[in-house]
Parts: structure tokens; C-alpha cells; sequence
């Protein structure tokens, strides 16, 4: 087991994460602010009776400023910025304002409806709080102002009361999974082992309470179907599910839970080798937000949330630092370049909720329900643009951890901390250099990407379980890694019945798409040609391929004719930001014969 590097110990120097963050602080940051502003979402911390343009707080709007607030922190620890920091000094005086002298803090339960606190699970009071939690352990961390941990440290007092000591709540554990992993991470912070100790409450009466009733008649939603050891598969509500198994793999490390760890270890199997999408999202239907079953992974209506990528890199990084293994970060890798960047535009001032593999505007006419075809600056249940901006902002929490003889480098990025320089232009091609300091005697762990197939280290290494073991001979050693990165095709699995024939490109960790502004319009007309060759780089990949020539009828005794073609290719992540257009994938391929 190892101890992760937090991301106050790594600066981002430049690269592909330079330009992200700085997107992020310049464009993205302002942005959820300003509409959260025009919301009312900040003008509810006032708690007023009467709402801003006659909306009253919603009981998830906490959460949603408390997000943006733990991005401002993370900001804030690395450079000024007097802006930001007013506005956080502005939330965080509204906050020791408006608590409740027993602690309690929650705007829609003040405001709203103050007869009906902890009387339904599924109403976010807890979620709110983990977050606000969160937010208020980050800002401590990156300014060593006190004030709003405090207001959190008596919340939290208040849950335990409620919750773990007079039970007198009308449910014991929350709907939506959070408070668990903020209490491990309040611990952490504080030292105060009672922290601890209620997030693992939290954990364990999950599926084992009969006081708490399932959510629209169905216990699998909220992961209450059995008791979490017991668990094996992912169910439910995707973001809940990520963050309920963040929290056992927090749990499971501070406590050596063996039974904790083992369920962790099948959960994040049956989600990546059965119920995970190519580009990392994972939840494949709106219908609770929710996994359903192996393979079922269809393209055009997937739902594949932007929270719940995030929460599957979450979750796989926190099995990184368990135990070495490539496959963890493999997975989180592939959600963070794909399933997450897609969640925002490239002016980072838009979002999308869903992220489906494919896009068909005529269908809309249809009247069905599909996931929107362009980013929105806002939703009304907006909690994955400010989620996009904490992530953004922490990302260096990535990169490394450490045990007595081990630095382990889990993600490459033009990145530093006191021991470490990495320069790269990761994921925009393969080459990475390092700079050791201080350590000599001991073994760098580098991890080989499990999309690689060839790759060359400068230096002697070994290789277990993914990750390249490289003895370190003094305390200024320097290595270079070099990760071939040529286009490959990837096939899934024949029970993803929709992806049959159908071939994905990948060039590295990125998943490329074709849309039709740059292919013409009916893309499910394309296909690959059997022994196509990719040309290009990083931004756009071109090869031979063909598109069926349309029929002289609607139904024709003659095959439709394959005319060759010049197929474009941009990475996923950047599809939907030239105006509304077809997408997709999955492209058919041409089998050699």
C-alpha cells in the first residue's frame, strides 16, 4: 500500500494539464460562477424567505455551490487570485451566519421546508453536507483559515448525534452516497478518529438497516441491496455507486479491511470488464441514471453522466494506492481523456450532463428521449459543471504515491513536486522525461499504459503487474520513457450486441470519433477499409475507408455499392463544438477476406 501524493505537493508546470487548468481558472471557474449567480444559487446562502427570481433553493443547490468552492480552494492553494478569494470569504461569512446553533446547515431545509429534515433518504441532506465538507477541509488545506472547517466540524458533530448515537433520523444512511468519503477525508484533515469512525457507520448499515426504505421501490438504485461486502456488481445510480466504493476503498485502506478491499476489487471488474464504456463512462441508461446489465452498452442512448466518470478515476485512484496494479490506473486514464473531457466544451464555458457514442440529429424528430446534442452553460440540476472544475483544479492527486522504497508514477504530465520533475506532452504523444532527486536506494514504479504495446525506458527495469520497477543509483537520476503511440482499432466485445462489425480508433488513451461536418451526413454509411493506415497526429487521424452509395429504392435486389473514401477522425473529447452534427464511435469495418 502506498501513500498518494496530494495534489498541494504537485505543481503543474505545463503540457496538456498546463493548458486545462489554466482553461479552468480563466474560463471555466467564471463561468459556473456567473451562472450560478444569475441562478440564485449563491443569493440562496443569504437565506432569505423570498427567492430570487422566484425560484425557491433546491435541496441540491448546497452541493452545487459547495463544489465550486472546493475548485476555488484547490485554485487558491496554487497562485492569487483576490477575485476568487472574495467570493469564497463572501460564501464562507454566509455559512457561519446562517448555521443553526446545534449545526446544522442546509438551505432548502431552513428555508423550504424546515418540518421535513432527515425524513427522506433520498432528498440530499447528507450529500450537501459531504460536500460542503469537502470544500471545507480543501479550503483549510490551501489557506490555513480555520473558520468554515469549523462550521463543518460542528455539522459533522450534529450528523453523528442524529445519526449514529440518538438514531433518530427517519433513515440511516443517505441516498446519494458522499458524506461517507468527506467524513474519511474530515479525518484526515482533523485527526479526530470519530470521523472515521462515522463514515465506516455510514458504510456498514448500507443494506443491512431496515429503517432505510428503497428509493422508488428499488433498493438497487441506491446500492441497499445488500450489505457492501456482499456486493459484486455495479447497480443503480452510476455517481452514487462511484462514490459509495470510493468510500470503501478509503475505508478499506485506513482500517485493513481484507472483506472491505475484496468487494472493491469485484466491483471494479464487473465495471470495467463488463459494464464500462470504450471512452470510460460508465452508467448506460437514463432510467435511474443507472447501470443495467453486462454488455449492455448502447451507443446512441448513453447515458454515461460526466460525474460518473469522474467518479470512476476517483474510485481507480484510490485502488492505485492500494495495490500497484496498472489495470486501476489504465481505467482511470481512459475516463479522464475521454468520458470527463468530453463533459466540457473546448472554451470551457459549456457542459454536458450525459455523453452518448453516438449522435443522429434526424432522430430527434422522433420525439424520443436522447441525450442533448451541444453543451449547455447550465442545468437545473447542475452538478457536473462545478465537479468538472474541482477536478480540473486537483488533478495532480493523479500522478503519484509513495511507500518506504517505492515511488510509484501512476499519469504522465509536465508536472513537478520537491522530488520529481516529469516533462511530456502526454497524451499527445509518448515521450516522458524524468528527473529523480533524493532518492537514491530506492526504485521508481513507472506505469506502462495498457494500451502499449511497445515502449523503451532508458534505464533497466522490471516488469509486475503493469508498472516498469527501476532501481534509482543516486539522488539526481534522470530517465526517459518512450510509449510508441500508433492508431489502433479496437472491437468490442461480441455481446455489445450494437458494436457488432464495428471497430472504435484509439491512439494512445484517446478515443477518436467521426463527425459528419468533416464526413458528410449518414455516418452509419462509413466504414474502414480491412487493411486501413491512420495518417495524421493527435488533433485529426485520416484513413481509407468507404461509404455505401444510396439505393435507386427503399428496398433493392442488389447490394448497395462500397465507394472509397477518405475517413476524418478528431478525439472524442472534442466532438459537439462546431455546431450540431452526427457522431460516432463505432464505425463499421471491412473484414479481409
Amino acid at each position: 500500500m502506498s501513500d498518494p501524493v496530494s495534489y498541494r505537493d504537485v505543481t503543474v508546470t505545463g503540457g496538456f494539464w498546463g493548458e486545462l487548468q489554466a482553461r479552468n481558472r480563466e474560463a471555466t471557474m467564471p463561468a459556473v460562477e456567473a451562472r450560478f449567480r444569475e441562478t440564485g444559487r449563491f443569493d440562496a446562502f443569504r437565506f432569505r424567505r423570498t427567492w430570487q427570481g422566484g425560484k425557491r433553493p433546491h435541496i441540491f443547490w448546497d452541493s452545487d455551490v459547495a463544489k465550486w468552492m472546493e475548485a476555488a480552494a484547490y485554485i487558491l492553494q496554487k497562485q492569487s487570485n483576490p477575485r476568487l478569494e472574495q467570493s469564497m470569504e463572501e460564501l464562507v461569512a454566509l455559512i457561519e451566519k446562517k448555521q443553526r446553533k446545534n449545526g446544522y446547515f442546509n438551505i432548502h431545509f431552513t428555508v423550504v421546508r424546515p418540518l421535513m429534515r432527515w425524513k427522506n433518504r433520498d432528498w440530499h441532506e447528507l450529500y450537501c453536507a459531504g460536500h460542503l465538507i469537502e470544500a471545507a477541509v480543501a479550503y483549510y488545506e490551501a489557506t490555513g483559515r480555520d473558520r468554515f472547517l469549523r462550521c463543518m466540524v460542528k455539522y459533522a458533530a450534529y450528523i453523528e448525534r442524529v445519526f449514529m448515537i440518538e438514531q433518530s433520523a427517519a433513515f440511516a444512511t443517505p441516498g446519494h452516497e458522499e458524506i461517507e468519503l468527506a467524513l474519511v477525508r474530515l479525518w484526515r484533515c482533523t485527526g479526530q478518529a470519530r470521523w472515521l469512525a462515522l463514515g465506516e457507520f455510514f458504510v456498514n448499515q448500507r443494506g443491512n438497516n431496515g429503517k432505510d426504505k428503497p428509493i422508488g421501490g428499488e433498493a438497487r438504485y441506491a446500492q441497499d441491496h445488500l450489505p457492501v461486502r456482499e456486493q459484486a456488481t455495479a447497480e443503480g445510480h452510476a455517481v452514487r455507486a462511484m462514490y459509495l466504493y470510493c468510500a470503501m476503498a478509503d475505508l478499506a485502506a485506513e482500517l485493513n479491511d481484507e472483506g472491505l478491499l475484496q468487494a472493491c476489487r469485484a466491483l471494479f471488474g464487473n465495471i470495467t470488464e463488463k459494464r464500462m464504456y470504450v471512452t470510460g463512462g460508465v452508467g448506460s441508461t437514463y432510467r435511474g441514471e443507472a447501470f443495467t446489465f453486462d454488455y449492455d452498452l448502447p451507443g446512441e442512448t448513453a447515458y454515461s453522466e460526466t460525474c460518473a466518470a469522474i467518479g470512476l478515476a476517483l474510485f481507480a485512484r484510490r485502488m492505485s494506492a492500494i495495490e500497484p496494479d496498472s489495470r486501476y490506473a489504465d481505467a482511470a486514464e481512459r475516463a479522464i481523456y475521454n468520458g470527463f473531457l468530453a463533459g466540457v466544451s473546448e472554451d470551457g464555458t459549456a457542459f454536458f450532463y450525459e455523453n452518448p457514442l453516438e449522435i443522429h440529429p434526424e432522430i430527434r424528430r422522433r420525439g424520443e428521449r436522447l441525450p442533448i446534442t451541444q453543451r449547455q452553460r447550465v442545468f437545473s440540476c447542475s452538478c457536473c459543471p462545478p465537479n468538472v472544475a474541482r477536478f480540473m483544479a486537483s488533478f495532480g492527486d493523479f500522478l503519484f504515491s509513495r511507500d518506504g522504497s517505492t515511488v510509484f508514477v501512476h499519469h504522465y504530465a509536465h508536472a513537478r513536486t520537491a522530488h520529481i520533475e516529469m516533462e511530456t506532452q502526454y497524451p499527445r504523444e509518448g515521450r516522458v522525461s524524468l528527473r529523480l532527486l533524493g532518492m537514491a536506494g530506492r526504485r521508481a514504479a513507472l506505469r506502462i499504459p495498457g494500451w502499449c504495446v511497445n515502449f523503451s525506458c532508458s534505464a533497466p527495469g522490471e516488469l509486475d503487474r503493469g508498472y516498469l520497477y527501476v532501481d534509482i543509483p543516486g539522488d539526481d537520476f534522470s530517465l526517459d520513457l518512450n510509449f510508441e503511440m500508433p492508431t489502433q482499432l479496437i472491437y468490442a466485445h461480441p455481446r455489445v450486441y450494437g458494436n457488432i462489425g464495428r471497430a472504435a480508433v484509439m491512439r494512445g488513451p484517446v478515443v477518436y470519433c467521426v463527425e459528419s461536418v468533416d464526413n458528410g451526413d449518414n455516418l452509419r454509411a462509413l466504414s474502414i477499409a480491412a487493411k486501413a493506415e491512420f495518417t495524421g497526429g493527435f488533433d485529426a487521424l485520416e484513413c481509407d475507408g468507404y461509404r455505401l452509395e444510396e439505393s435507386s429504392g427503399l428496398y433493392v435486389g442488389i447490394a448497395p455499392k462500397a465507394m472509397p473514401e477518405r475517413l476524418k477522425f478528431i478525439p472524442y473529447y472534442r466532438f459537439a463544438n462546431r455546431g450540431e452534427c452526427e457522431m460516432a464511435v463505432w464505425v463499421r469495418k471491412e473484414s479481409i477476406i
